[in-house]
């Protein structure tokens, strides 16, 4: 399935939340990504089998500089950017984003895109992906 999307920007939403699936997963634990066909859009979703966020967090992981571990600092690799820049891109081209996650057991990051048979988006410099 093909998707109206800016191939830069897709590839950086990835990276952020791949990035972030395999920091908060401990050794053996399991990051995957799959999708789902929607009737006018795609649905990803990067899941892992981390330490997961508790429900306090949830609506906040996507505000800018925003971390739910205090421990992560700029100095051992967190900015508080990663989530913001993925809502920020994702909201761009026309998308939407949420999370589910629980404690110890992981969680479950996602994003939707227009399918690139469905509606146009209005921006033409899109790119297909």
């Amino acid at each position: 399935v093909a998707v109206w999307a800016d191939d830069d920007m897709l590839l950086q939403v990835f990276l952020n939340l791949m990035s972030n699936a395999i920091h908060y997963s401990q050794q053996g634990g399991v990051v995957s990504v799959r999708c789902e066909i929607l009737v006018d859009r795609v649905k990803v979703h990067v899941v892992d089998t981390g330490i997961g966020i508790g429900e306090e967090h949830l609506g906040r992981v996507f505000e800018r500089f925003y971390r739910v571990n205090r421990d992560r600092s700029r100095a051992s690799g967190g900015t508080g950017l990663g989530l913001s820049i993925v809502k920020h891109i994702v909201t761009a081209l026309g998308g939407e984003v949420g999370v589910k996650s629980e404690i110890g057991k992981g969680s479950d990051f996602w994003f939707t895109l227009s399918r690139l048979d469905s509606q146009l988006p209005d921006e033409s410099e899109f790119s297909i992906v």
